[in-house]
C-alpha cells in the first residue's frame, strides 16, 4: 500500500508539474519554474487544509504523504528561479514584487520558516487530525508572511 501511495504521489507530482507548466503564460523559464513549485506547495497544502477544515475526511496516510511532499519541496534549491528582472513590473505573468530583490535576506528567512513549518507538519500530519490542525496554523502563517510582503494580489 505504501509503495502504491509513493507511486501515486510521484505520478500526481508529475501531472501537476506538466499541467501547471502548460497552463501558465510566463515566458521566462525561471518564472515558470517558481510558479510550478508554488503550485505544488498549494496542491499539498490544499490536501492538508481540506482535512483540517473537515472538507475532506482525515486520512493519516494521505496526510503524511502530502506533508512529506511539502517538506521535500521546501528543500528544492530555488536560487536559479529568482533572477533579477523577473518581478511583476518586468513580467506581467509574475506576482513577485520588486521588494523581493531589495530584501533577499528577509525572503530567505521566510523561506526557512516555511521549511521548518513543513517539517513540523511532516511530523504531525500522520498522527491524528488534532495534530494536523495544530500544525496548520504555523504552516499557513509561514506562507502568508511571505505572500503579504512579497506577492502582488490577484487582479
Amino acid at each position: 500500500m505504501t509503495k502504491y501511495l509513493s507511486f501515486a504521489a510521484a505520478g500526481l507530482l508529475t501531472v501537476a508539474i506538466v499541467g501547471t507548466s502548460m497552463a501558465q503564460e510566463a515566458k521566462n523559464p525561471a518564472v515558470k519554474a517558481r510558479q510550478s513549485l508554488m503550485s505544488l506547495y498549494a496542491f499539498n497544502i490544499g490536501q492538508l487544509g481540506a482535512m483540517a477544515k473537515g472538507e475532506a475526511e482525515y486520512n493519516a496516510e494521505a496526510a503524511a504523504a502530502a506533508a512529506s511532499n511539502l517538506a521535500t519541496l521546501t528543500q528544492v534549491d530555488q536560487s536559479a528561479m529568482w533572477p533579477a528582472g523577473t518581478d511583476n513590473a518586468a513580467d506581467p505573468s509574475s506576482r513577485a514584487l520588486p521588494a523581493i530583490w531589495q530584501n533577499f535576506p528577509d525572503v530567505s528567512a521566510k523561506g526557512q520558516a516555511l521549511a521548518e513549518a513543513a517539517v513540523a507538519m511532516q511530523a504531525a500530519a500522520g498522527q491524528d487530525l488534532d495534530a494536523l490542525k495544530a500544525a496548520m496554523g504555523p504552516l499557513g502563517g509561514a506562507c502568508s508572511a511571505c505572500h503579504k510582503a512579497y506577492r502582488a494580489p490577484k487582479e
